[in-house]
């Protein structure tokens, strides 16, 4: 099935998806957000990640995530093996959702933060990808989630350079300045989808 009306969201860590993704949401477009259902998907298959990784990865509240991400953003195998779980169900879920959605004739968001690093599989319509320069995307990952700059470059190294992105895109919204500048970047990318799905 073709998502003819999906608008895949992506960037890279610390770009500024989610103020985007939250702009689109305040103006009424649909948002599916890949994340979210990762994390449903990981706590539900729990059993199966705590077999592959080992029992450390519990936590209190179920996965901890940031123990997991530790093991597999510094071992490509580890990071392989919880893919191979996770991918198939993230991608069974958004295209189920993306199936309702397509229905209503009008364009929607599908958050999907490494699109490009899946091999951007999801048959969407077009590609939207937030840019910021990598610096920035290292200060404001340090201030955001508390990560030293050196798991801020372990992340990195497993995702497509931003600056190749930019040029993967259909439409590119620029977040390297401040909200104000986003805003004005948001509302031109805005009317030109409009556009296109009229």
């Amino acid at each position: 099935m073709r998502l003819e009306y999906a608008i895949v969201l992506t960037g890279g860590i610390a770009t500024g998806k989610s103020a985007v993704a939250s702009l689109f949401e305040r103006d009424g477009f649909a948002v599916i957000d890949a994340d979210k259902i990762a994390h449903e998907m990981l706590e539900k298959h729990a059993d199966e990640v705590a077999t592959l990784f080992g029992e450390s990865v519990r936590g209190p509240d179920g996965i901890d995530r940031k123990r997991l991400g530790a093991i597999v953003f510094a071992d490509p195998m580890a990071r392989k093996k919880l893919e191979a779980l996770l991918h198939p169900l993230i991608y069974e879920e958004i295209m189920r959702l993306g199936g309702i959605e397509e229905k209503k004739k009008r364009p929607y968001i599908i958050d999907i933060p490494l699109f490009y690093e899946g091999g951007g599989r999801y048959p969407a319509a077009k590609v939207l990808v937030v840019y910021a320069p990598q610096s920035l995307q290292i200060e404001r990952a340090m201030q955001r989630d508390g990560l030293s700059e050196e798991e801020i470059l372990d992340r990195l190294a497993a995702q497509i350079d931003i600056a190749e992105k930019r040029y993967m895109a259909d439409y590119l919204i620029d977040n390297s300045k401040d909200r104000t500048h986003l805003e004005e970047e948001y509302a031109r990318i805005k009317a030109r989808i409009e556009e296109d799905f009229a």
